[in-house]
């Protein structure tokens, strides 16, 4: 994963055994000078820190995901690659371009910098990075294995917490553990991310000012989903529920499907969620409404888009394909570091909902 920065190249690279934080920061300002003396054109990219904890042999793994991010990397990538056993820092810095700059503008230089270091290090990682953010900078913080000592040692540094509720195999305390970050730092959650062109959607068919009534009639909510991306099934649901003041309470589990009555001012909401086991890739896989009146919405998920069936009781019945509405797994993060610049409202009452459902 060293000098891994996707599509740009390498131009500088530096490296040190035993080593320390303030010899790090000294280092990536002298690769710096040094580009930038090499050719004025090179400045640095300044939009946001990027922190990442890893487990030092699923690093790999890590390095792909950043390498599909496109066009969101950070401006400064600092990794901790957590290996057992070590006592001392390790580390290495490089910094590129992008290998198909404009030569008659500027290039944004972005810097990686490799930290690795061992168990110990971790109940004070903030004295390790700290040194190494680029300040007035936004810093996102990034922990995909774990390692919850070391998310709490870095709130301090961070204001974004990037996360996954479904890393965590219990939906509860994932959704728990995700609530309690949102008093500390703005919080991105990628189970989120993927209920997006869901919510989108549904957002879409009820627009209209004659439809919007049928918003408050919904009866039935059925949403099928990857057997490990309950998570995103629950959040999708508890949208609608912050959106819509139904009064949540726990579901009930049995043999893996999810189900219980939600109420809405005007009558129950039977909720349903299930997992679809040939399912390949984690996610969503479809989604039902009905309301009191008549109406029936079904959306699934099929190549290039959302393939999305409408019917009405008094003869409407259409069906057609809501072309690159799907975003796909392979894009998610670069979309969850672009959200670390945003802000959405809407996720923290979703969140609370679905944690008082979960079962």
């Amino acid at each position: 994963m060293e000098g891994d920065l996707g599509v740009a190249t390498a131009d500088a690279v530096w490296s040190e055994r035993d080593t320390t934080p303030s010899r790090i920061e000294e280092a990536l300002r002298d690769l710096l000078r040094e580009r930038h003396a090499e050719d004025e054109a090179s400045v640095p990219a300044r939009v946001l820190n990027l922190v990442v904890v890893v487990d030092a042999e699923w690093s790999g793994e890590i390095a792909n995901r950043l390498r599909g991010v496109g066009r969101y990397h950070a401006s400064r990538t600092i990794v901790c690659a957590v290996e057992r056993g070590r006592t001392t820092l390790d580390a290495s810095a490089s910094i590129a371009v992008d290998a198909d700059h404009d030569p008659h503008a500027p290039a944004p230089m972005r810097e990686f910098v490799m930290v690795k270091v061992g168990p110990r290090h971790l109940d004070h990682l903030d004295r390790i990075v700290d040194p190494l953010v680029v300040t007035d900078l936004a810093t996102v913080l990034w922990s995909p294995h774990g390692h919850p000592e070391a998310v709490d040692s870095l709130l301090g540094l961070a204001q974004v917490v990037l996360l996954d509720s479904l890393d965590e195999p219990d939906v509860g305390e994932a959704l728990q553990r995700a609530r309690a970050l949102t008093g500390s730092a703005y919080v991105v959650d990628l189970a989120w991310l993927r209920s997006t062109p869901w919510r989108e959607r549904v957002a879409a068919t009820f627009d209209p000012v004659n439809l919007r009534p049928d918003l408050r009639m919904i009866s039935s909510v059925t949403v099928r989903h990857h057997p490990d991306s309950g998570a995103a099934a629950l959040l999708l649901v508890g949208w609608l529920a912050s959106r819509l003041e139904w009064d949540t309470g726990a579901l009930h589990a049995r043999d893996g499907v999810v189900s219980g009555k939600l109420h809405a001012r005007r009558q129950d909401v039977a909720v349903r969620l299930e997992p679809v086991p040939q399912m390949r890739t984690i996610g969503l896989a479809g989604l039902e409404l009905e309301t009191a009146s008549g109406r029936w919405l079904r959306l699934d998920r099929g190549p290039g888009g959302l393939r999305a069936h409408y019917r009405h009781k008094r003869g409407v019945d259409r069906e057609w394909t809501i072309l690159g509405a799907s975003r796909g797994e392979p894009g998610i993060l670069g979309e969850g570091i672009r959200q670390a610049l945003l802000r959405d409202h809407t996720y923290a009452p979703a969140l609370a909902c679905a944690e008082t459902m979960a079962p």
